[in-house]
């Protein structure tokens, strides 16, 4: 996170010996170094049931306090342990009504930090008292990053639904009394009106014009209560795919069942690569339970690099504590292992439940956060978002917000 390259050793001779920067960890400091006195944390095997005190550090929340002989009031090592390796998802809580993990139940949430990036402004504080110890050491200056993600779930709302889809969604729009849909459903299957959902050449015209970062997460899954995309053997939506992959990333959104078993996953994998032809190498899931660590060694074990699934649905703010991508630790196994997570710190579920005349003042806060610690700032859509169906000019102006430098 401070772009520092670290050596490690136990040896106190060469430790005293050595006259750059160096930082000792443990009971008691040994030299003329910066000493983070440590808590037993990261010493001990497997999981149990700690208490977590939050204090204050000069206006911030930070928790696992220590003596006065330490550089810092509380192990910082510890706590980004603790946030990061999502240990407190571990230990028994509350799930919502589909088994998520609910940002209610998490020590962010309850002592009022959610919205902070924790774990990076704690770097940055530390940072500062490293270069007051060793001022001549040359810290390099981290940058402000945006990356959106757009999420596909459903490519379509009539189009290519089949012909008992269609017929029965014209049942349950009649019966609800929903005379446009009715219409918009008619005119879109006699091609007289372009399908609600089919926003994609607006988004990537978008992406090619403010020049931002931008990846198309599809679902891929096989039709069932939870996914209701279109085949994914219809011609249309494959070349859907293909043509946004020419312009921006492709990665899974794995569906319902994906989640919970690994050969679903794999054959989703697979799915979205045979129609790419290439190796797919991110995955995000927002919308279902994410297992931990389950989810994740899935991941793993057939080699996707990036997972773009770290967040609330229903919040925002930093789940890990952290706007900075890291390695997913497994702390059933003890290892660290090569699935990149990046964090995301805002969503379009979030935004729909706040008023109105909250959602640029959230949105802003959240940016500005991020920029003071030159994080990542990564924002989660669906198409859907941008469809007449929903508030798509507002969605349009949030996109602009994250995006601008």
């Amino acid at each position: 996170m401070l772009g520092i390259k670290v050596g490690f050793t136990s040896k106190i001779e060469e430790f005293v010996a050595h006259e750059g920067m160096k930082i000792s960890y443990g009971k008691q400091s040994l030299a003329n170094e910066v000493f983070i006195q440590n808590v037993d944390l990261l010493l001990e095997q497997g999981i149990s049931d700690l208490e977590v005190k939050v204090q204050d550090w000069n206006g911030i929340p930070c928790f696992f306090s220590v003596g006065e002989a330490s550089s810092l009031p509380f192990d910082i090592f510890a706590a980004s342990f603790y946030l990061l390796s999502r240990y407190e998802e571990y230990l028994p809580h509350v799930k919502d009504k589909v088994g998520r993990f609910q940002a209610s139940e998490s020590l962010a949430f309850q002592e009022n930090f959610l919205d902070r990036p924790v774990i990076d402004i704690w770097a940055n504080n530390f940072r500062r008292i490293l270069k007051d110890r060793f001022p001549t050491y040359d810290f390099p200056q981290r940058q402000f990053k945006t990356d959106t993600i757009v999420t596909v779930t459903e490519a379509y709302c009539y189009k290519k639904k089949g012909i008992v889809r269609v017929v029965l969604g014209w049942l349950v729009d009649l019966l609800q009394l929903k005379p446009k849909y009715v219409l918009h459903r008619f005119q879109v299957m006699l091609k007289f009106k372009k399908d609600p959902y089919d926003v994609y050449s607006r988004l990537l015209r978008f992406l090619k014009k403010k020049k931002v970062p931008m990846r198309f997460m599809f679902q891929v899954s096989d039709f069932s209560t939870y996914d209701r995309n279109i085949n994914h053997n219809r011609l249309e939506l494959q070349s859907l795919i293909k043509s946004v992959a020419d312009y921006a990333e492709v990665g899974l959104q794995p569906g319902y069942y994906a989640n919970q078993k690994f050969r679903v996953l794999k054959e989703e994998k697979k799915r979205l690569e045979n129609i790419i032809k290439r190796p797919v190498g991110s995955a995000i899931n927002n919308h279902y339970n994410l297992l931990l660590p389950d989810t994740y060694n899935h991941m793993v074990e057939l080699e996707f690099i990036n997972d773009f699934s770290m967040g609330y649905p229903e919040a925002l703010g930093f789940r890990a504590g952290t706007c900075t991508p890291f390695f997913f630790y497994d702390l059933n196994f003890e290892i660290t292992t090569p699935l990149l997570v990046h964090p995301y710190a805002i969503n379009s579920e979030a935004l729909n439940k706040l008023k109105e005349s909250e959602i640029e003042y959230k949105v802003l806060e959240i940016k500005r956060q991020i920029k003071l610690v030159g994080g990542n700032l990564t924002a989660v859509f669906s198409n859907t978002d941008f469809s007449e169906y929903s508030n798509a000019k507002r969605n349009y102006s949030i996109l602009k917000l994250v995006n601008e430098v």
